[in-house]
């Protein structure tokens, strides 16, 4: 049993993840400043004794005593992490300093939250934790891009430096219940749009694919990384391996909703990459991890969340 801390708690991925710390006994320190998350993402857990919610910016220190330090704090949905790039590389680097240096006050286990953004748009394919990726650090998704390749260099110093136990995870697309219905995301932005029978936008040709991770396979994949030994530090990828181009996404929805919708070709934005694909060895061999929920049993899920939420607005 232990007392974690959740940075970016009551996010799309922060709440799954508290759920799944207090369901197996821990207790649970969640802490947000609510810039891009939802307070109902986390209002079921509300008046537990088990957990208590905290409205923090992790870009100020903070004094708290834990024994774990899962930090998923920071806006990962270009149409947030870009509506405020400078606060966003501030979320990243000085966040991981602040959570960092908590840890090392403590001598406790901390966890980064980590993105396959830090591949940029790879010139190696599926892409694997040696590839050291190909990013423009001056482009409009720098913010993130670079705001995590340097936290995760922070992370490997103080490992190196102090002795601190880490753990360094790359997340490739992720979806499912809770997330934002305005973030921007291809999941979240095919449903709603399919839902109101608008144009599904897609950028490009629709060519360009992605992998996706029902939230409930990565959840159980962050508890294993965090519980392994302290010697696999990471890097490691989670995500799923099967690929799935945008025109496919968008049909496999368009039959879910049962939508009229009709496709909508734009621009493809600067620097969004084609392809992007974990190899996923490390986690199957290490810690026998891969994803097991399909993406049509996940997308059903998905699409019922967001029918709820339309048919029940706040």
């Amino acid at each position: 049993m232990h007392e974690a801390l959740v940075t970016g708690g009551s996010g799309f991925l922060g709440s799954h993840l508290c759920d799944a710390l207090l369901a197996r006994g821990d207790s649970v320190l969640c802490v947000d400043n609510f810039f891009t998350s939802q307070r109902s993402n986390v209002k079921h857990l509300i008046g537990r004794t088990d957990f208590e919610l905290l409205r923090h910016d992790v870009v100020f220190p903070l004094h708290v005593e834990v024994d774990r330090i899962f930090n998923l704090a920071c806006p990962a949905s270009p149409v947030h992490y870009q509506f405020d790039p400078v606060q966003t590389t501030k979320t990243s680097v000085i966040g991981a300093i602040n959570m960092l240096g908590l840890a090392k006050r403590l001598g406790i286990r901390v966890l980064q939250a980590s993105t396959s953004e830090v591949y940029g748009d790879p010139t190696i394919h599926p892409q694997d934790e040696g590839y050291w990726g190909r990013v423009n650090p001056i482009g409009p998704r720098s913010c993130y891009d670079e705001g995590k390749r340097c936290a995760e260099t922070l992370f490997f110093d103080y490992h190196r430096q102090n002795n601190l136990e880490i753990k360094v995870m790359r997340i490739f697309n992720t979806y499912g219940p809770r997330m934002h219905p305005n973030d921007g995301r291809v999941v979240s932005n095919f449903i709603i749009q399919a839902m109101k029978n608008e144009p599904i936008t897609i950028y490009g040709d629709g060519t360009q694919t992605r992998s996706f991770c029902y939230v409930d396979d990565l959840i159980g994949g962050m508890l294993a990384f965090m519980d392994s030994p302290p010697e696999l530090t990471g890097p490691v990828n989670f995500g799923n391996p099967h690929e799935c181009s945008m025109l496919e996404l968008a049909e496999r929805i368009l039959q879910l909703v049962d939508s009229r919708s009709k496709l909508d070709f734009m621009p493809l934005p600067q620097d969004d990459p084609l392809q992007r694909c974990p190899d996923i060895t490390i986690a199957k061999t290490k810690l026998g991890w891969e994803p097991r929920v399909n993406l049509e049993d996940g997308l059903k899920e998905t699409v019922s969340w967001f029918r709820h939420v339309i048919d029940n607005p706040k």
